[in-house]
């Protein structure tokens, strides 16, 4: 495999030393034989999973161990366009590159520090030597700024898992310090489909530029892949096509994870894929906190909702804390309190729908980097969600391999729920205590 500098470790010395040599510690890795420049965030094409908006770390064979890099920066993000931040993360983005393996290989991964504090990773759910874990002062001393450590460690399970740093924990998390570690079984675990995601939330107050660590409930910004909609990418499927999404949570919130149009079975959590006889079948799935867990199902058409079932997990921050108006004529109030209070907003007198055609327009103008309350057109109109949602789009015509966007679903004649009447009086309806 070749990877020009850019990409990966130089080749110079056929590795550190061997299976045999290598202690059960991390440890600082000679200058001269890493590469610390850190890859560009584009979309590589190195692994069997697709990470939305993501990328999977490209690797280098050398004497029988497979060789990763990572490089712990800060770096300038966009959640969606109007909302940019500079963030903490790896190799260019939040999250980090998924690093991608099989259970059996052995992993050397090189670490390089170019944040400003010290750092340490650490492999969540991966079972390895105590000093390889990565909390620092505890199994291994922290990486310095400047410092790059080496990782080593035989892979003895499978399944998905992730990695985040455990050193100023509450800071660099709350900055973006997070990625995907995912190891394939050595067989019997085909899919057509594989992808990933991680959970997190971040607190960007109106008008700032950088992720508020000391937040830790009411957070504005909830996130697949560090993005929210409708900036995330869709998840799209060939009709019939084996499908599985990975889904695991480093953010502050269990969030239960609703799929529609299809009941799906839940075949792996932290400990890897599950026997066949433990699978489950459901419609919404809680991910807990620190939580990894595996859904999988058969692709039907059309195009189906995905998101956390939290309501306020699918809103943008111009829906958080806002004066509650229902049922409250504010004919010209609004008005003059904002020229006073530049920025306020209210609920609207019967509910929050027009906001968004509001913020389109620019008739409602909203604080300075920050997002709509709700985003996104689809066929119909406005979809009215944000944060953590996107849509799996499945249709006859997918060529096996393609990720691109098909665009909207053309629903069959006669399939789609349609208007009968314009009349709030039509009918004859039944209502509780009327005969």
């Amino acid at each position: 495999m070749s990877l020009s500098r850019r990409k990966l470790l130089i080749g110079a010395g056929a590795g550190l030393a061997g299976a045999a040599a290598m202690p059960t510690l991390a440890r600082t890795a000679p200058a001269e034989r890493v590469d610390t420049a850190s890859a560009p965030p584009a979309r590589r094409a190195h692994g069997k999973v697709r990470t939305l908006n993501g990328w999977s770390l490209p690797h280098r064979m050398v004497g029988g161990v497979k060789e990763f890099h990572l490089v712990a920066e800060e770096i300038e993000h966009e959640f969606a366009p109007g909302s940019n931040a500079t963030c903490w993360g790896y190799n260019g983005s939040t999250p980090g590159p998924t690093i991608e393996a099989t259970e059996g290989e052995r992993v050397r991964i090189y670490v390089t520090n170019r944040l400003g504090e010290p750092t340490t990773i650490h492999w969540h759910g991966l079972v390895l030597p105590s000093g390889m874990d990565g909390v620092g002062g505890l199994s291994q001393p922290q990486i310095q700024p400047g410092e790059t450590y080496a990782y080593e460690f035989d892979l003895v399970q499978h399944g998905t898992h992730m990695y985040h740093p455990h050193a100023d924990e509450m800071v660099q998390l709350a900055m973006g310090m997070m990625g995907l570690f995912i190891i394939h079984p050595k067989a019997g675990d085909h899919v057509d489909r594989d992808y990933a995601l991680i959970l997190h939330n971040f607190a960007l107050h109106p008008g700032t530029y950088r992720p508020d660590p000391s937040v830790m409930q009411d957070f504005d910004l909830w996130t697949f892949n560090s993005k929210v909609y409708p900036a995330i990418e869709p998840m799209v499927a060939r009709t019939g096509e084996r499908v599985r999404i990975r889904v695991g949570n480093l953010s502050m919130w269990n969030h239960p994870i609703h799929l529609h149009g299809v009941q799906f079975e839940v075949t792996g959590g932290d400990g890897g894929r599950w026997p066949k006889s433990q699978w489950r079948r459901e419609v919404t799935e809680i991910v807990g906190v620190g939580q990894m867990r595996d859904i999988e199902f058969t692709a039907v058409p059309g195009d189906w909702a995905f998101h956390c079932h939290m309501s306020h997990h699918t809103m943008g921050p111009m829906g958080h804390e806002i004066p509650n108006t229902l049922g409250v004529d504010q004919s010209g109030v609004e008005q003059k309190i904002r020229r006073m209070l530049p920025g306020y907003m209210a609920m609207g007198q019967h509910g929050m729908s027009g906001h968004q055609e509001h913020t389109d327009s620019g008739h409602m103008k909203g604080p300075e980097n920050t997002l709509a309350m709700m985003a996104g057109k689809g066929p119909f109109g406005n979809i009215e969600m944000g944060g953590m949602f996107t849509v799996v789009k499945v249709r006859d015509d997918v060529r096996p391999g393609d990720f691109s966007d098909p665009g909207w679903y053309r629903n069959p004649p006669g399939t789609v729920a349609r208007r009968v009447s314009s009349d709030p009086a039509f009918g004859a309806p039944v209502r509780r205590g009327k005969a």
